[in-house]
């Protein structure tokens, strides 16, 4: 050692620091929307089969109840028929023609188009969703009525937050009692909140026209959201088991006349809605999204949907809804592996968290489910950020807080790569030879953003410095993090001659800034 030169350490805590908050270019960040996943496979080839013929037959014998007219027109006219009780019933090879037809992949844009997303394929997405009726108060611990500002604020925070790459409008305004009044500020709010993709959903089918017109004035004219549709219609188009839902079948007709892509959202749940035994659950939401994926495509071939199979799971010993179990969460990685084999857009919902507030409870609940989301390769992992009380509440602080799991989860999809660069045998050499630690190497410090990922408020301190700098827990770092977005980010991407064309159309009670 004594004839090698004197080395300065380089870089040091400071300059790591520094390193770490400069700015990386896109391409180069640790995560980003669309990694591919699929190592997960709960079931095998042929339990997969097994499921879809179990499906298939269930759509033979036993066909879907009150089809409105739309569906059973083309339906019969493909070769199914309607059965003494009036239940469509779908023929093998109606189906799998519909599946044949389905569109494999398809762009799911943003208002912003560089935010715009891939939807199929193996790409793995994060996002929210919900109808949670109640927004949870931090301060007090407590739970409100949720209302339209609500819808407004989550989207402007879910436009901060990297890490969640789709915004579904996660509570519902219940402060407009009637239901168009509902639907289109839920869809404004939605538009103005956030440039990243969105989806919310509708009541009657008149409201999706009015929609997609307010849609189209806010791109620049008619017919522009058929060319770029950045609005995904979450429908649950079913009353389980095996029947449609009038109004919201009726709606999909609607959008698929309108050009809007469809989450055909199935949730039954198992014990209750579905069969308590995991496979049948499984088996029916699949008939289910099926039978609707058929008939859309046989409206409009190729029309861009989701299979939103959502199988829930109950506590069987009270028969209430268990969003954060074990069982939940092999289920949804279940329905996203029999989906993606059947090479169809994938979507389930992870992350219903049963805890009432985002604490320890919650954090486990929710990385066992989107993890095994994730890793079983769905598409869109819907509920993945800000639900708690099984899909009854929103939480601010939980959206900021589950930003940070996604990008873990995200981390850990994306897996290793390893490559003879990568595997570093002639940096242990140098460093074997020079310092004897890695800190201070160039390979150390080219690698701090572009392999590791920090959280954004996650806690990392020494117990010591943790108390020093006031001793907070991640729930109150989260609320001052979204209390800060909330009072700084106005999204402006909607022309202010715009925004009062939709005000002065229609009934519009979502302030774009606090002083409005």
């Amino acid at each position: 050692m004594a004839d090698q030169p004197l080395r300065r350490r380089s870089g040091g805590r400071a300059g790591r620091i520094a390193t770490r908050k400069a700015p990386v270019v896109a391409h180069q960040r640790p995560v980003s929307p669309g990694l591919p996943g699929g190592r997960y496979q709960p079931l095998t080839e042929s339990q997969m089969q097994q499921v879809y013929d179990t499906a298939i037959e269930l759509l033979e014998d036993i066909g879907m109840g009150s089809p409105v007219p739309e569906f059973v027109e083309v339906v019969t006219e493909a070769g199914g028929s309607v059965d003494e009780h009036g239940r469509l019933r779908y023929p093998k090879g109606v189906v799998e023609g519909g599946i044949q037809a389905a569109a494999k992949e398809w762009i799911w844009h943003g208002f912003d188009d560089d935010r715009s997303i891939t939807v199929g394929g193996d790409g793995v997405h994060f996002g929210t969703a919900g109808a949670a009726v109640l927004m949870h108060d931090h301060l007090t611990n407590t739970f409100r009525h949720s209302t339209a500002r609500d819808v407004y604020d989550c989207a402007r925070l879910v436009d901060q937050l990297d890490n969640i790459h789709f915004f579904v409008r996660t509570v519902v305004a219940r402060d407009l009692d009637d239901p168009r009044a509902l639907d289109l500020n839920t869809a404004y709010a939605s538009m103005v909140g956030t440039t990243k993709p969105i989806g919310t959903s509708w009541f009657e089918r008149p409201h999706v026209h009015e929609a997609v017109e307010m849609f189209d004035m806010a791109l620049g004219g008619e017919g522009e959201f058929r060319r770029r549709p950045f609005v995904v219609a979450n429908n649950t188009f079913v009353v389980p088991p095996l029947r449609f839902a009038e109004e919201s079948t009726d709606c999909m007709v609607a959008q698929v006349e309108t050009g809007m892509p469809i989450n055909l959202l199935s949730a039954g749940q198992a014990g209750a809605t579905s069969p308590a035994a995991l496979a049948g659950s499984l088996a029916q939401a699949l008939a289910e999204c099926l039978a609707a994926l058929t008939a859309v495509n046989l409206m409009s071939p190729g029309h861009p949907c989701v299979m939103g199979l959502w199988p829930f799971v109950s506590d069987l010993r009270t028969g209430a809804m268990s969003g954060g179990s074990g069982e939940e969460g092999v289920l949804n990685a279940a329905a996203a592996q029999v989906v993606n084999w059947l090479g169809l857009p994938s979507g389930v919902a992870a992350g219903m968290a049963d805890s009432k507030s985002p604490d320890n409870q919650a954090g486990y609940e929710k990385g066992l489910n989107v993890a095994l989301a994730g890793h079983a390769g769905a598409n869109l992992v819907y509920e993945s950020a800000g639900m708690l009380g099984s899909l009854l509440a929103c939480s601010l602080e939980a959206l900021v807080i589950d930003n940070d799991m996604l990008g873990a989860i995200n981390r850990t999809v994306r897996g290793i790569e390893v490559s003879e660069e990568s595997l570093s045998a002639a940096v242990i050499k140098s460093v074997v030879h020079g310092d004897g630690h890695f800190l201070g190497s160039a390979q150390t410090l080219e690698l701090m953003q572009t392999e590791y990922l920090y959280p954004e408020i996650g806690d990392r301190d020494t117990p010591d410095d943790w108390i020093d700098a006031g001793g907070r827990r991640a729930a109150q770092v989260a609320h001052e993090y979204a209390l800060d977005v909330l009072d700084r980010h106005h999204p402006d991407h909607l022309p202010a001659p715009v925004d009062q064309a939709i005000r002065d159309r229609w009934n519009i009670v979502v302030p774009r800034r606090p002083s409005a």
